[in-house]
Parts: C-alpha cells; structure tokens; sequence
C-alpha cells in the first residue's frame, strides 16, 4: 500500500514541477522538489511496541501495537487506532500518510497518524480490553497528546475505548490538560455530539453533493464537456438509482440510513452486506429495520432465513464478496482496504464509487476503472467527516464550549461543500481522476507550508 500511495504523491509532485506558477521563488526547483518527494514519502516516526497484558484466565500476552507519525507542517499528529487482527506496520504507515494528505485537502490543521493494536476484540473480554487500552496510553505515552498526537477511534475501537485511554493519559500526565488528548469520547467525557455518526453522514455527503446539488448548479457547463467522468456523471442524474453498501458498522449503517431518508436523489438501496452475508432485494432494503437488528445482535446483520423473518426483514442471502460486483448503479465501500481489485474490478458494474473506507480500491484497479468513466470519489474526499468533527470535538475540548448536534453537522456540511468546490470544478475540466485532484490540492498545500517553514533544506 506504501508504494502506491508514494506513486500517487510523485505523480502529484511531478504535475506541480510543471506548473511554473507554483512557488516560483524555488531557486532550484528539482532539488526542493526532490526534497519534498523525501519528506512527503516517509513518515517523520514509527513506533512500535508489544502491550505485556494479562488475561481473565491468568495468562500473559504480549501484543503487537503500532503508532505512526508522518508528518506534523501543518499541527499535530491526528489519526485513529485500530483494533484489528490484520494491523501492521505497512499499514499503519500508508494510512498517516492519508491522514496527512486527507487534513491538508480539507484544510484541518493537524498532520497524520495513525494506530493500531493487533487483536480481535471480539475475542477479549471488556476488561481485558480496558487493560489493553490502558497499556497502549502507558507504552506510548511520551508521544501522544493534545499538542502532539491525538488519537480517536478506528475499526474496532470506540468511544468507550477513548475514554478510558483519556482517563489513562489523565493519570500518567497528572496536572497537565487533557481533554484534548484523545477524540471520538463520548459526550460525558468531553466528547462532541455527532462524532460517533460523522464519517458516515460525510461520506454519504459527498455523494449527495456531486450527483445532486453540483449537478443541478452545473449541468449545462458538464453538457458540453468531453470530459469522461462529466458524460458518467450525467448519465446518473436524476434517474432512478440503485446502491449497494458494503460494510455495515458505524460508517456504512450511518450512510445508508443517510441515503434511505434523503428526499433529494430517486435512489434505493438494494443490497448490503457486512463480515459474514450480503443482503439483497431488489425492490429496496429496509433499512432501519436492519440497524435495529444489529444493535442487538453484535452489530451483525441477519445472515439466516430465520433471523430475517423475525426482524420482518424481506431479503435475499448471498455470498458475502458477491456485493462488489451486484447489479448497481452506486457502490459504496465501508469496510476493509483492497476490496476492489485485479480479481473484481473487470465484474464491477457500478458508475459510482464511494470510498467510506481507507484504501478499498487497489491502484491497478483505480486505474483500470477511471478508464472505464467510473467515478470514484475517494477516501481522502470521502471519509473525512470524523477527522473534521474530532478537530471541531478538540477546539471544543480547549474551549470547555459544545456545540449542538445541530451546529455540528452544520460546521461539517459547510466544511465538507467547501472542499467539494474547490476540486469538482477542475476534477470536470481536465484529464485527471478524483482521487489525483485531490492529492494534488493537498500535496501543494502540504509544500507551500513546508517551504514557508524552510524545512525543505
């Protein structure tokens, strides 16, 4: 995953290299250009720890645990922590890049980390977990807090895991502030009201916007482009659509509850699907009805005929992986990385992709579908609904002030729209992907501030 992250950096870097107009006091243009290639390629830290914990049995394990810190030009280290079975160093370190990348593109003022602690939660009791927690404050202590690296949650942790590693950094650093250490805690410890549902309300945002509002405001310019993406884009709008989502925890519940409410696109959700099943009905999946059943039942969905008939849920059972290739118009991806890839992409029939989660399209498979006119927004565009209320969560922290629900998702639309109208318009005019645009705007704001810093020497 680093690699193809590097490559998409130096082919942002090679795009401004051209472009004469940017930073045009260089007095050797190659040689600071070389030199951000470096800087932007490797993380500024990596640190990695095995979290010595004992279990309910009387056992001892020691636990692989990662924290990577990419770069901090623009604030401190912001990015989540992983609890998850497949967590490794490679990857906690492509994922702050994105973090980087995602907070310059959005103009939030934190560089990028990232977390992870190799485990399956589902296997470990709630006080093994509260120990697993505490121990990951304790090892990287010296590295994280409110002006250096703030952490939040991620696959597999939440809210109740913030506040006790909150309560934890609280101990180790006695006297020193705190509330600013750790988002994505619930709103009794200083959490904001709408973080847990942001990333899910962004990504499904971000969708809305494009096809919906973009559109109506643009459609005789996008009329006449030869552009691609402009013809896919047209080709959806205003039409009866069918979406698909994969991955139904907190990102991928939330936009799909998103979709089945909004009255603005004629779109229903057909199919869904999450760790064990893909649910599929042609006339339309009852949404709310399947989050009620997952609240009960460990945030699995129906996966027998059984269980199906007692949540009055109608729905065909298929093949968990059958989802990426169903019959749809949207995909909406909010589960793992590389979900689409060399084996898939040729079977995707989906116009529209939206990545609610790090990673879930393979760069081969990137390529192969922009050729085809997919639009696909991107994770860096896309899932950046939690990182801008944990910023907005973190001011509120410093300010010991809380916004409503309201207000929040009100900051988070007005910031999201904004970013959407910086990139759409150039995304529809050139020959660019999404997901290239975006990393050009944030790898140019990234060398401005870090060339204005003189670090490039």
């Amino acid at each position: 995953m680093q690699t193809e992250t590097k490559k998409i950096i130096q082919a942002s870097l090679d795009a401004l290299l051209e472009n004469e107009s940017f930073l045009p006091d260089l007095i050797d243009r190659k040689q600071a250009f070389a030199s951000l290639s470096a800087i932007l390629s490797t993380p500024d830290k990596v640190h990695k720890s095995f979290l010595s914990v004992p279990l309910d049995d009387g056992s001892v394990v020691r636990i692989p645990s990662y924290r990577a810190q990419h770069n901090d030009a623009m604030g401190p280290y912001k990015g989540g922590i992983r609890f998850h079975e497949s967590v490794n160093e490679d990857e906690v370190i492509n994922l702050a890049f994105l973090m980087t990348l995602k907070n310059a593109l959005h103009k939030v003022p934190f560089g990028g980390g990232k977390g992870g602690i190799v485990i399956n939660p589902r296997e470990y009791s709630e006080k093994e977990l509260n120990l697993i927690s505490k121990k990951y404050v304790r090892y990287f202590a010296d590295v994280i807090g409110p002006d250096k690296d703030i952490p939040a949650p991620d696959m597999g942790s939440g809210e109740r895991e913030m506040d006790w590693m909150m309560a934890e950094y609280k101990r180790v650093h006695h006297g020193t502030p705190y509330l600013g250490s750790f988002t994505g805690k619930s709103v009794v410890n200083g959490g904001s009201l709408g973080r847990r549902e942001a990333t899910g309300k962004g990504v499904y945002f971000t969708f809305r916007y494009l096809l919906h509002d973009y559109v109506k405001a643009n459609q005789q310019l996008l009329a006449h482009s030869d552009n691609r993406f402009a013809k896919t884009t047209l080709s959806l709008y205003d039409r009866p659509l069918k979406m698909a989502v994969q991955g139904f925890g907190n990102v991928g519940s939330v936009a799909a509850l998103e979709a089945y409410k909004c009255p603005l696109i004629d779109h229903k959700i057909v199919a869904v699907s999450d760790r064990n099943v893909t649910l599929f009905n042609e006339d339309g999946l009852d949404i709310p009805a399947l989050i009620k059943f997952t609240k009960t039942h460990r945030g699995d969905l129906p996966s027998t005929e059984e269980q199906l008939q007692s949540a009055d849920i109608k729905a065909d059972i298929k093949e968990r992986d059958s989802l990426v290739t169903l019959p749809v118009d949207v995909l909406l991806l909010a589960a793992l990385e590389n979900q689409i890839h060399e084996g898939n992409m040729e079977g995707i029939q989906a116009r529209i992709i939206i990545e609610g989660a790090n990673a879930p399209t393979t760069a081969q498979a990137d390529e192969y579908l922009n050729e085809q006119g997919v639009v696909i927004i991107p994770d860096i565009l896309a899932n950046a609904g939690g990182v801008i209320v944990s910023y907005f969560e973190w001011l509120q922290g410093r300010e010991t002030q809380f916004h409503t629900e309201k207000e929040v998702y009100r900051l988070l639309i007005e910031k999201m729209q904004e970013t959407m109208d910086m990139i759409l318009p150039q995304y529809y005019g050139d020959h660019f992907a999404l997901r290239q645009n975006c990393f050009i705007h944030s790898v140019m704001r990234l060398s401005t501030v870090l060339y204005r810093q003189g670090r490039l020497y």
